[in-house]
C-alpha cells in the first residue's frame, strides 16, 4: 500500500479525480480524519471536508508507479 496526500477542493477536480481512478482495477481509500471512504465513490467524496488535503491509500503493490503518474494532477 501506498500513501500520498491529494486536494480536490474543487467539483471538477473531483469529477476527474474519480474518473481517472476508475480505470484502474486497485482498491483506493480516502482517509480525512476518522473516515475512511472508497475513493471511487463520488457521493463518498462529497462527505468529506475537502478543504484540508485528504490521504489517498493506493492498494496496488505491483503498478504503483503508473497510479502515481494518473494522479500527480492531484497531489501536494
Amino acid at each position: 500500500m501506498k500513501t500520498v496526500q491529494i486536494s480536490l477542493n474543487s467539483i471538477d477536480k473531483v469529477k476527474s479525480f474519480v474518473n481517472d481512478i476508475t480505470k484502474f482495477d486497485y482498491d483506493f481509500d480516502l482517509v480525512s480524519g476518522r473516515y475512511v471512504i472508497d475513493a471511487k465513490s463520488i457521493m463518498g467524496i462529497f462527505s468529506l471536508d475537502l478543504s484540508k488535503p485528504i490521504d489517498l491509500n493506493i492498494h496496488a503493490e505491483d503498478n504503483a508507479e503508473v497510479v502515481l503518474d494518473a494522479l500527480k494532477p492531484y497531489m501536494i
